[in-house]
């Protein structure tokens, strides 16, 4: 198992580009299997949760091709099985996203409940409870979603919690379902939009994506096409917050500031000055220490969740006193731990992160617990004095491509290491 090793104390300068949204390319992926004919997916990163992905579509008997620059094009018109094993899924909680696309177009799937982060209950029961009001037959058993139906039928289905994946699985589910599905209450997050530009090109009849109101008018077969993901807007926060940390400067290349706005208003207001056109971010802080923030997680286009921990380790070297309140996920404050190992003076009352800043964290070793909070330890590493050790990246392998590259491309002194040479 591979760790990082990080040495601080060093101001982070320069350009790097943005890789693809991984929160798009797995439901993106998971949609070829609405069609028999070809899809091509573009600027994919190069994730380990992508491979788990690829992995298992072509367990099912998809024909996938990958070049050098993951352009992916997958096949299904051989499909031969229609089964989401517990081995693979419970690596990655977005494999219930096959469950959707297999029911509407083989009328039958057998999906393993999910795994992924630990970072609290995220329940499927509002993805099963859709599709039965679609007219699916599901039964749980075993630690399996048992699913059939001769066709979904159309359905006005109001979601009890805003959920990207149940709102995701749905849509996809409803675009060969007979008559017209309305999704209420649905997730309006930017991977939502492009799961549903991508099932237009294929044929689909998709209204009101972004809002928080879809109508999805079933038709009766998909198409190829070739779709092009979104920047990870996540990818982008999180390397911004670096920069911020460190008092350095950046630049952001092939990436969409508009996506931002709740994160780069934070920023300013924590004392960055920030810049963007269309798809580039030009962030300085000039060796100046940042102001601590209040932040509060909300739906898009609300503060997202995944940029949470990010800000927790800002709020931890700032100037000052802020909190930060979590209203996603029950679990998710796992690095607060590890972060006080640093010297950080935080501490958590219910879902809030109290912090009084100090000016320079102490490096330690320290264990990742889920995928961002991996990298709350990779930016308190990069401000820390001394050599950080970061165990158990293979959680950060699932959402940053090449981290290690692109942070020393910026200047900051961090390798990979097997675990072996440490011991």
């Amino acid at each position: 198992m591979d760790k990082l090793i990080i040495q601080g104390g060093f101001p982070l300068h320069g350009e790097i580009n943005i890789s693809g949204a991984k929160n798009a390319a797995l439901p993106i992926l998971a949609a070829t299997l609405l069609t028999d004919e070809t899809v091509t997916v573009s600027n994919v990163p190069h994730l380990h949760d992508i491979t788990t992905t690829m992995g298992l579509l072509g367990r099912m008997g998809s024909e996938l091709t990958i070049d050098e620059r993951m352009n992916i094009e997958v096949n299904n018109h051989n499909l031969r099985d229609y089964f989401a094993p517990y081995e693979l899924v419970k690596t990655m909680r977005a494999s219930i996203l096959v469950l959707g696309p297999l029911l509407a177009h083989y009328g039958r799937a057998d999906v393993s409940l999910p795994g992924g982060c630990a970072i609290g209950s995220r329940p499927v029961n509002l993805h099963l409870d859709g599709l039965k009001s679609m007219g699916a037959e599901i039964h749980v058993e075993g630690g399996y979603i048992r699913a059939t139906a001769n066709r979904l039928r159309g359905a006005k289905l109001t979601m009890d919690l805003v959920t990207v994946t149940g709102t995701e699985n749905l849509m996809m589910a409803a675009t060969l379902a007979d008559g017209m599905t309305i999704i209420e209450n649905a997730a309006r997050e930017p991977e939502v939009v492009d799961l549903a530009r991508c099932l237009i090109q294929m044929g689909a009849k998709i209204e009101g994506a972004g809002t928080d109101t879809i109508f999805i008018h079933g038709v009766d077969k998909l198409h190829g096409t070739h779709y092009t993901i979104l920047p990870d807007r996540i990818e982008s926060g999180t390397y911004l917050v670096a920069a911020a940390m460190t008092g350095g400067s950046i630049k952001l290349k092939n990436t969409r500031p508009q996506l931002l706005d709740a994160v780069i208003a934070k920023l300013r207001e924590a004392g960055a000055e920030i810049s963007h056109d269309d798809t580039n971010i030009v962030l300085e802080m000039n060796n100046r220490r940042p102001e601590a923030v209040n932040v509060h997680t909300s739906p898009f286009p609300g503060f997202p969740t995944d940029m949470q921990a990010q800000f927790t380790a800002m709020n931890c070297i700032a100037k000052g006193s802020g909190t930060i309140t979590e209203n996603v996920f029950e679990n998710r404050f796992m690095h607060v731990q590890e972060l006080q190992r640093m010297g950080a003076r935080v501490r958590l009352e219910g879902n809030t992160a109290i912090s009084r800043g100090v000016k320079q964290l102490n490096s330690a070793p320290v264990m990742a617990t889920d995928l961002r909070a991996s990298a709350s330890l990779v930016l308190a590493g990069l401000v820390a004095k001394g050599s950080t050790v970061v165990d158990r990246i293979y959680h950060i392998d699932r959402g940053y491509e090449t981290i290690e590259e692109k942070l020393t491309l910026l200047g900051a002194k961090i390798k990979r290491v097997p675990s072996a040479l440490l011991n």
